[in-house]
């Protein structure tokens, strides 16, 4: 019932800020909100909100069946992004529906809206090293790039570049 009433709340402030002639844009960036839910939410009168909640509410989930496995990834791991999510679920089910990324990230969005689990950054631990003699030391990247072959063809390469300490 609570989340019914922060989405109630919401759509009584973008209401409210319209009425005080607030632009789509600057409700969106006010709340939070893209503007073209601002745009549909500002078309609907409040029974057609509570219908429109209604049907969601009672909407299956296309990946449902795979909350429990998201859950306790997430729960592990609650850095992890919707993309790594997508891959571990190909990795693990073999059959596992073939569905757009935004789907994956609207589902893992919807486990840790439903599981209170934030996403969290890690802190990136780094500092400055000592100065090795010549050759000691080297910073490997790793990367890919797309391009055309000679008959036009497109042609996916993976490459890795490598910078010597003091060759900087």
């Amino acid at each position: 019932m609570n989340k019914y009433l922060n989405k109630l709340i919401i759509y009584h402030q973008i209401h409210k800020m319209d009425r005080d002639g607030f632009s789509l844009s600057k409700i969106s960036r006010e709340l939070v909100i893209d503007q073209r839910t601002v745009k549909f939410y500002l078309s609907m009168n409040e029974s057609q909100y509570e219908q429109f909640l209604a049907v969601q509410a009672e909407k299956k989930k296309e990946l449902g069946s795979y909350e429990e496995f998201v859950k306790c990834k997430l729960e592990t791991y609650q850095e992890t992004s919707a993309a790594q999510m997508h891959d571990w679920l190909k990795e693990h089910y073999p059959k596992f529906p073939s569905v757009t990324a935004k789907t994956v990230y609207n589902f893992v969005m919807w486990v840790r809206q439903k599981h209170h689990i934030p996403k969290t950054s890690p802190l990136r631990d780094y500092q400055a090293v000592e100065e090795l003699p010549y050759g000691q030391q080297a910073q490997v990247d790793f990367g890919q790039y797309n391009m055309r072959n000679g008959l036009g063809k497109r042609l996916k390469v993976w490459f890795f570049t490598i910078v010597l300490s003091r060759s900087r």
